[in-house]
């Protein structure tokens, strides 16, 4: 087998260069690695070919359109940037399934929140319902980005290595004072009780972790929807929709490029397809 490394090192400068997140680093690098091994057992066929075929084999294993895009993006990334092939690459992006975004109910969250006995915990969900996190800025949120006086969190590096400002809840802000209490201002708000740095400070919370919160909470309060943690990004967006909020500015709390994006959040939010009865009740 030959020995991609060369490729794959060379293709992660030039991703850190462009300022990538290292978490889409990793990522185009897992893709770029298994495309390699897959391209060494089809010598003979072009680029484009041979990339048809790859993610042709990744649809037959069961990959979802939005992880063959990202496939597909690694990959013409290395092509253009690295080996710098000359010529398109006409290859076009899988149609994505347009699925309704999983919501809690109001209750649902109040139930939820009300049997988490671990305050940490609590709080780390109530935040993230509350201002609209995703799991990754969650983890990642330090003292210092939270404005108890103005009530805003400053979001940082989030998604598209963008900053953006959401609300911070009035009605968890004394508790998360107490909870703080003692932490400096770079510490991480919910920093791992295991992971120690050397200087002493807490580390950071892996997102796998606040995931299993989530799914843990979800199951003790007994919901049977099939919720994940950014679940509760969505309810945020849709609890604000129909509460009257402007979309632009639930556009500008998700820190959404295209206003198209936070539209999707009208489908489960419109009054008057709730206000609509059943032919049964007649």
């Amino acid at each position: 087998m030959l020995d991609h490394e060369p490729q794959i090192m060379q293709a992660e400068t030039e991703l850190r260069i462009r300022n990538y997140s290292p978490r889409t680093i990793k990522i185009y690098l897992h893709f770029l690695r298994e495309f390699l091994i897959f391209r060494d057992n089809k010598m003979g066929q072009n680029n484009e070919t041979t990339l048809k075929m790859f993610l042709l084999s990744l649809e037959n294993s069961g990959a979802s359109p939005q992880t063959r895009n990202l496939c597909l993006s690694a990959i013409k990334f290395y092509f253009r940037n690295v080996i710098k092939t000359e010529g398109p690459i006409n290859i076009r992006t899988a149609k994505r399934c347009l699925g309704l975004p999983v919501v809690l109910s109001r209750e649902e969250i109040s139930r939820m929140l009300s049997v988490i006995t671990n305050t940490k915990h609590r709080l780390m969900l109530a935040l993230a319902y509350g201002a609209g996190l995703r799991v990754s800025e969650v983890v990642s949120l330090r003292v210092q980005d939270l404005d108890s006086g103005e009530l805003t969190i400053h979001i940082k590096q989030a998604k598209g290595q963008k900053d953006r400002i959401s609300v911070l809840p009035e009605k968890i802000v004394n508790d998360l004072i107490s909870f703080m209490s003692g932490k400096s201002n770079t510490d991480f708000v919910f920093g791992s009780d295991w992971a120690r740095l050397p200087d002493g400070q807490g580390g950071k919370l892996t997102t796998r972790t606040a995931q299993k919160i989530f799914e843990h909470a979800l199951v003790k309060a007994r919901i049977k929807k099939p919720a994940t943690f950014h679940s509760l990004r969505h309810s945020f967006a849709t609890h604000l929709l129909e509460n009257g909020v402007d979309i632009r500015y639930v556009q500008v709390l998700l820190g959404h490029n295209n206003i198209r994006t936070t539209q999707r959040y009208t489908q489960v939010t419109n009054p008057m397809l709730k206000s609509i009865k059943s032919p049964l009740e007649n």
